[in-house]
């Protein structure tokens, strides 16, 4: 009997994960798993903002997180995905051979997203981005030629603002650091955390230009909506991201975001064989709010995701993974911290840990996340059970009975 395709396209997070979670629920003898990526090394998103102040990360090669699993990866750049044919095109990366086209009997959509420039005149020219590891290291190289003075303003007051900006200012004293904020300086936090935030900022020398809305970005400055001029030497761009493109123009039923529209076990509500995970794709939590996008609400998709898949193969129960959250962790600099106390539908809530303590629990939590990659059944047996032999391999009949609970911990 043929193997039954499964292709992973994105080995972030989401992708990595799942795709080893299917190697380890299934048999290799009945499935063919392909994991698509153009780099050969795991990218730590969340500690993009480390790698441009100039530190050191760890090197996690994929050939050595995917050692003895089955899981095939294949170094190359999606270029298309074409859903009625059931196919994957991919373009070669330095170092490998030439296009191909990959069929798929089940297609995991992972492809993240990047930064998003909003379309404000001159960003994409003059700005910078740390959504992606290329993007940190050529503003790791920028920042290293700045000399003493020079200012460096941070566009967005969301979590990775923080992260950036503080980080930043902490590897770099000399330097003039200031975050431009649409509203108020962590304003959707508890006033424990505002106040915490605002204390470390005055502590770093940051300066916050809150109510702020950058409409224009230069090589040496950046204008607001009031028609302001705020100096910038190195502009950071960090108003939120933006879903890769190639979704929408494959025929699958997205938002005008260009998120896939996934039903609960992250199944495309448009075509069963295709499911979408992270960034990528419009899931709900609580309250039936979307869930934002970050690594922590991916990673849980990605279980759902992978548990779903290998259920209707094999013909098993369906689990179901609570999409919920506790916390949001927020580093500011190496030794001082936040974690913010949350409601399940991410709302904050009075209780918050801070400073040096808050600082060590942030760590542990990226830790885990990579550690999570590699380990993609945190602890759980692996049980590989041999696919049900239907037609296209699948099994489409409603599966209840939820039998694997798990939980989600935002983080930034």
């Amino acid at each position: 009997m043929q193997q039954h395709r499964i292709v992973v396209i994105g080995a972030g997070y989401t992708g990595a994960i799942a795709a080893g979670r299917l190697a380890k629920r299934l048999r290799r003898e009945d499935v063919a798993i392909t994991l698509v990526n153009p780099e050969p090394d795991f990218v730590e998103r969340v500690r993009m903002h480390q790698l441009t102040a100039g530190q050191e990360l760890t090197p996690r090669p994929f050939s050595e997180m995917f050692a003895d699993t089955g899981v095939e990866l294949k170094l190359a750049k999606v270029t298309k995905v074409d859903v009625d044919r059931k196919t994957v095109s991919v373009a070669p990366v330095s170092g490998t051979q030439g296009a191909e086209e990959l069929a798929y009997d089940t297609l995991v959509y992972a492809l993240g997203s990047g930064w998003n420039a909003q379309g404000v005149p001159g960003t994409a020219e003059h700005a910078h981005e740390i959504a992606s590891r290329p993007g940190a290291l050529r503003l790791r190289e920028r920042l290293a030629g700045l000399g003493a003075g020079e200012t460096v303003v941070v566009v967005g007051g969301g979590l990775t603002g923080l992260e950036a900006a503080t980080e930043i200012a902490e590897a770099r004293p000399d330097l003039d650091v200031a975050i431009a904020a649409r509203g108020g300086l962590g304003d959707w936090l508890s006033p424990k955390g505002r106040g915490h935030v605002r204390q470390v900022f005055a502590a770093l020398g940051i300066t916050a230009h809150e109510q702020t809305a950058v409409t224009g970005v230069r090589a040496d400055h950046v204008t607001t909506a009031d028609g302001t001029s705020i100096p910038a030497a190195v502009t950071l761009w960090t108003t939120g991201f933006a879903v890769h493109p190639i979704a929408e123009a494959t025929g699958l039923d997205v938002t005008d975001s260009g998120q896939i529209v996934v039903d609960r076990t992250m199944r495309s509500v448009s075509h069963p064989d295709v499911y979408a995970v992270g960034d990528a794709a419009m899931a709900m939590g609580p309250g039936d709010k979307p869930l934002r996008m970050s690594c922590a609400t991916g990673t849980p998709m990605a279980w759902q995701a992978a548990d779903a898949i290998a259920a209707r193969l094999t013909g098993g129960k369906i689990p179901k993974t609570p999409m919920r959250y506790f916390n949001q962790c927020i580093s500011l600099g190496r030794r001082n911290g936040l974690i913010q106390y949350v409601t399940a539908d991410d709302r904050a809530v009075k209780a918050a840990l801070t400073g040096r303590f808050a600082a060590v629990y942030k760590e542990l939590v990226c830790k885990g996340a990579a550690w999570g990659v590699a380990h993609p059944l945190l602890g759980m047996p692996a049980r590989p059970r041999p696919v049900v032999r239907e037609p296209e391999n699948i099994v489409t009949r409603p599966q209840t009975a939820p039998t694997d609970e798990t939980t989600v911990e935002a983080s930034a």
